[in-house]
């Protein structure tokens, strides 16, 4: 055998594994199924707490152009202003996406409010204390004109927390390794205030209110089993 029939049989046998193992490790279960039907709208209460939907509260204006743009990411969305007896107002807003594959995957606030024109700053990593679990998040405070908007955030990929691009990209390809298209979830609450630490209290009761009204099992759906089982 010449050693160019070697080589090319050779070629043709790495060719033959690569196939073999890219047919192995693509994803092929989803895990929005296994989770079973979401709706946003029936698991997040319209009151709970202190708290209840502000049905004269306009909302948040969203460029039209990124809005197009998430309705491709996403398979559910849901925006809405809630208030309690002080009158703080907490805007809550959850996209949920059943897909997390590169293209598809849930874009951060960082990200999204940058494209609408917003400016950025004082972007942490917190862990807030919560009467369920300690929840890991993000906070940053975001500018545009006269503006101001504190932000506090958490991203589930299928049901791990995760807190950056690196956290993501990560619990993105352990679940595709394991055979999995983990579906992803962003779940943000905001004020419009300047007073920022007065901002992320208010959010972080709030959210401690949301998860404690919920019963385990739709819990899990916003923290994630780990979390929501600590």
């Amino acid at each position: 055998m010449n050693r160019t029939l070697k080589l090319s049989l050779l070629i043709g046998a790495l060719m033959l594994v690569s196939a073999g193992l890219t047919k192995a490790l693509t994803p092929t279960v989803s895990m929005s199924t296994e989770s079973g039907a979401l709706n946003l709208e029936t698991l997040i209460p319209s009151s709970f707490g202190d708290w209840r939907v502000d049905t004269n509260a306009a909302g948040g204006i969203v460029n039209p152009e990124v809005a197009a743009e998430l309705n491709v990411i996403y398979s559910q969305t849901l925006a809405r202003t809630y208030i309690n007896a002080n009158g703080d107002r907490i805007m809550l807003s959850i996209a949920y996406g059943d897909n997390q594959s590169r293209a598809l995957q849930v874009h951060r606030p960082e990200v999204c409010y940058s494209a609408q024109g917003f400016v950025i700053s004082d972007l942490n990593k917190q862990v807030l204390d919560t009467p369920v679990t300690p929840l890991p998040v993000m906070q940053l405070m975001t500018r545009h004109g006269e503006r101001a908007e504190p932000i506090t955030y958490w991203v589930l990929i299928g049901h791990t927390v995760v807190r950056g691009n690196i956290e993501q990209g990560l619990a993105r390809l352990r679940y595709g390794l394991s055979g999995r298209i983990a579906d992803g979830m962003l779940v943000r609450v905001s004020t419009i205030t300047d007073n920022q630490q007065q901002a992320y209290a208010v959010e972080q009761r709030f959210i401690g209110s949301l998860l404690g009204a919920l019963p385990a099992e739709k819990r899990m759906r916003l923290i994630g089993k780990t979390a929501a089982t600590q």
